[in-house]
């Protein structure tokens, strides 16, 4: 493995980006002599990995959505369907690429004396880092950003979990410093400049790293709990990206379909968990998903099976621009505020505060369908259904993380949760033609690590294999 040096190409990407929507506002140190190389500024480096923190947790989702069933492949014995060895090294790439840019914003805040940046830097790298570790397991990073070692050894997964801790709360703590020091609004594409949000998010952050080790000894309920009172309040707090080169990247996948370049099509497993075939009720959050197909229904494709007919006639679903996360200019979240809920319902249901698990899980369901932009009238049809308003004295794990698979629709942490879950949920099946007899449990390595770093990377026996968290 190597650094990819490419933050000038990034960020260059970034300010013609910027022009159109800050009428040429500067991100770079421009000489006027051709011949002097530029160095990118604090500004410039920011905006960058602001941006592509974002659009990492795409990435990521990208390849977990199979696994967790949101999306099936519209072609019979898809790799990433039926848990075929699928190399993955475009990710790994861009997830370490933007890892290096912020290590060496770290060092320039460093050097410049920019706590506020430095805060920044170290949430981002626990969010990069965090993505990385919870696909593979053990990866490089503590001799992997620098660029001064080209064969970085690999890290152990637990410490490197615990590391993402450490860089949540060192970034807590700089966030907080010289007040005074502000940021640029349109050199942060995650939070506008705002420390106090940044500061919610790592909180966040760090109430969903606690809160994924709930099948291991180390596992707390009062100190998620803690991290949760610090953590978001309200849907404007969220980590989001708003503004791309050219679109929102799950729109393009929809936009592919359009075209009948087939992509993005949604597995049955989550259309029939809210189709009313599975549970008996329409959620009304699906029409926010996808469109009805030509029957006016919803159906999904089974993983592994493919599609029905010819894919150009929509028998099935897929994203569409129509739809509240693929619409050309929808947000890319980060984390969200209805995740933080479900969090603090499930640390206290494990603490065994049934009033406050029940009141956080209604507000998780709550705030999910007013940011979908569900009617009142259908949130509270649903929420007064006898399996959803269960009362405090009923809610169980296996409704909360049934309730949860849908709040997490296209989040890469769905995956956590289904190897914390065991993939326990109604209905779920293996795909049609699955290569393993269980569900997956982790990536294998990328081929340009098995070709560049081959005396460090692990083996990889099975990709049932469980990560240290996964007990």
């Amino acid at each position: 493995m190597k650094k990819n040096f490419k933050l000038h190409k990034s960020i260059a990407a970034v300010l013609l980006m910027l022009i159109g929507f800050t009428g040429c506002k500067k991100y770079l140190d421009i000489n006027n002599d051709p011949n002097r190389p530029t160095e990118p500024t604090i500004n410039g480096i920011l905006a960058a990995t602001t941006q592509n923190t974002g659009l990492n947790v795409f990435r990521a989702a990208n390849v977990s959505n199979y696994y967790v069933q949101y999306f099936a492949s519209p072609n019979a014995n898809s790799p990433t369907d039926i848990y075929d060895r699928v190399d993955f090294s475009t990710t790994w790439r861009l997830l370490y690429d933007n890892m290096a840019d912020i290590y060496d914003l770290e060092q320039l805040a460093i050097k410049t004396g920019s706590t506020a940046h430095l805060g920044m830097a170290k949430v981002m790298m626990a969010i990069n880092l965090s993505l990385t570790t919870n696909m593979w397991g053990n990866v490089p990073f503590s001799e992997a950003l620098s660029g001064k070692n080209l064969s970085p050894k690999y890290d152990n997964a637990q410490e490197l979990h615990t590391r993402c801790l450490t860089l949540l709360d060192e970034g807590i703590v700089e966030l907080r410093k010289n007040p005074t020091i502000t940021v640029t609004a349109n050199a942060d594409f995650l939070h506008a400049g705002n420390r106090t949000y940044w500061i919610r998010t790592a909180f966040s952050m760090k109430a969903r790293l606690l809160n994924q080790l709930s099948k291991t000894p180390g596992y707390s309920a009062t100190n998620v709990l803690a991290a949760v009172d610090s953590a978001y309040t309200a849907a404007a707090q969220e980590a989001k990206v708003s503004v791309f080169t050219l679109r929102n990247p799950w729109a393009t996948l929809a936009r592919n379909n359009a075209a009948l370049v087939l992509d993005a099509w949604l597995s049955t497993n989550i259309i029939q968990s809210m189709n009313g075939v599975r549970y008996g009720y329409v959620d009304p959050r699906i029409s926010r998903f996808t469109d009805t197909t030509r029957y006016g229904d919803y159906r999904g494709t089974r993983n592994g099976a493919g599609r029905v007919g010819t894919g150009t006639s929509r028998d099935e679903c897929y994203l569409t621009t129509n739809g509240y996360y693929s619409a050309d200019a929808a947000p890319l979240f980060v984390i969200t505020l209805e995740e933080v809920k479900f969090i603090e319902a499930e640390a206290a249901l494990r603490a065994n505060n049934a009033s406050r698990a029940y009141t956080a899980y209604i507000a998780g369901i709550t705030a999910h369908m007013n940011k979908l932009g569900i009617s009142s009238g259908n949130r509270d049809t649903y929420l007064a259904r006898p399996e959803i308003g269960v009362g405090q004295g009923n809610l169980t794990l296996p409704i909360l993380f049934r309730e949860k698979y849908i709040v997490m629709f296209l989040s890469p942490e769905a995956w956590v949760d289904a190897r914390r879950f065991n993939y326990a949920y109604t209905g779920f099946q293996l795909p049609l033609s699955s290569l393993l007899s269980e569900p997956i449990r982790r990536l294998d390595y990328p081929s340009t690590e098995q070709s560049l770093n081959s005396t460090n990377v692990p083996q990889v026996p099975a990709l049932t294999q469980r990560l240290w968290w996964d007990l």
